[in-house]
């Protein structure tokens, strides 16, 4: 099992996502003899788990059942342990493709927090592209070094416990694109510009206050970046429902006619009444080529 390779059977030491609803969900590190408490009862690894299919139906002790499905980034986002705020499938799908990662992309990414992007990346960028990643927070980094590691990624990533701010991301020309999410990211802009390789890239700066975006964009533009621009994405679920309509009645039909009265069932959508705030605004700029 990989996040960036896909395999059939469930083998020990691999992360099983549980599929418990659609709402309800958890990862799992597969281990012999190991049992997993769920609502429906026990999972039994050595039974229920490890050579079993992803994707199969398994029956729990108490007669309920679950799904275990093989671990992808999307499945990581929404099951993860939370150890800092964290980006969701929205904003990652944007900030992917604008900066243009591919299959062998070197990127340069600070902070890791806990991973949500990083794994979206590493994907994006397998079988031959790198990440480094940088995060402040000592016990951060190396637990997401050792997320990696369990992941079977670490081939495609380095950690570096450091200050970005201070000390850059620890490598120089190499970079295809970059990804602030820190406080202050105006600071970080000289060391991505370093970072990045001269025949240009992309940046990518994700800050929650309009202030943050001012200063970033002015330290972008003196710096020397071009095609500066910030968005926000909103995401508006809309519901889809069968819902009864009477059949129009253009004036043809006698009064005493049961087709007057006559419904059609169709189905429509509803806008939700309440569309999840503002998460954040995503800052892209182009470095030209030097």
């Amino acid at each position: 099992m990989s996040f960036v390779e896909y395999s059939d059977h469930i083998q020990e030491g691999d992360v099983a996502i549980i599929y418990l609803g659609h709402d309800s969900m958890m990862p799992v590190k597969v281990q012999q003899g190991a049992q997993t408490q769920t609502r429906y009862g026990a999972i039994r690894h050595s039974t229920d788990l490890i050579g079993k299919r992803y994707g199969s139906k398994v029956t729990c002790s108490k007669g309920g059942w679950v799904h275990v499905l093989h671990p992808t980034p999307e499945l990581w986002t929404v099951t993860l342990p939370h150890r800092t705020q964290i980006l969701y499938t929205t904003d990652i799908a944007m900030i992917t493709m604008m900066l243009e990662l591919r299959p062998g992309s070197v990127v340069c990414e600070s902070g890791t927090g806990s991973g949500s992007l990083s794994h979206a990346i590493l994907r994006t960028i397998a079988p031959t592209g790198h990440l480094h990643t940088v995060e402040f927070h000592q016990q951060r980094a190396e637990t997401a070094a050792q997320e990696f590691r369990q992941h079977r990624v670490d081939h495609l990533v380095t950690v570096r416990n450091q200050d970005v701010c201070k000390d850059g991301f620890g490598v120089t020309g190499v970079a295809d694109a970059v990804f602030l999410d820190i406080p202050s990211p105006w600071e970080a802009v000289k060391h991505a510009e370093a970072a990045m390789k001269t025949q240009g890239g992309r940046l990518c700066s994700f800050s929650p206050c309009i202030e943050q975006v001012q200063r970033t964009c002015e330290a972008l533009a003196h710096q020397g970046f071009e095609e500066i621009s910030t968005l926000e994405v909103l995401l508006r679920v809309h519901d889809v429902r069968t819902v009864s309509l009477p059949l129009p009645d253009f004036g043809s039909l006698p009064s005493e006619s049961p087709e007057r009265t006559a419904a059609v069932a169709v189905k429509t959508t509803t806008p939700p009444r309440e569309i999840p705030g503002h998460t954040g605004y995503l800052t892209f700029a182009t470095r030209a080529r030097t």
